[in-house]
């Protein structure tokens, strides 16, 4: 499965694993991971470390995913992207929008 999730048991934190493409093909999944949590101040960190492709749609997924999170004084935090996917995230300077850790 090219997305799964899980949520601690504070629900203070939802960690996104995406494995594959991501892209649009993956949008009601990638919303469904995350809008199942609604509390305030949640850290959602996106796994891409085994994603090897990602489109714009992907990119602009993960911005709504940022408005969703900072509406509720949460942040969004992308973990150790795969070589290929940190270059688009570079070329995006996605690193002004979003926490990137290597």
């Amino acid at each position: 499965m090219p997305i799964n999730s899980a949520v601690s048991s504070d629900n203070k934190r939802v960690m996104i694993n995406i494995t594959d493409r991501f892209d649009y093909g993956l949008h009601q999944s990638f919303r469904n991971s995350y809008q199942m949590v609604n509390e305030a101040g949640v850290i959602y960190s996106i796994n891409l470390s085994r994603a090897t492709y990602m489109d714009s749609s992907a990119l602009g997924m993960v911005l709504l995913l940022k408005e969703h999170a900072e509406k509720k004084g949460g942040s969004v935090i992308i973990c150790k992207p795969h070589p290929a996917v940190a270059k688009i995230l570079k070329i995006a300077n996605f690193d002004r929008f979003v926490t990137i850790e290597n």
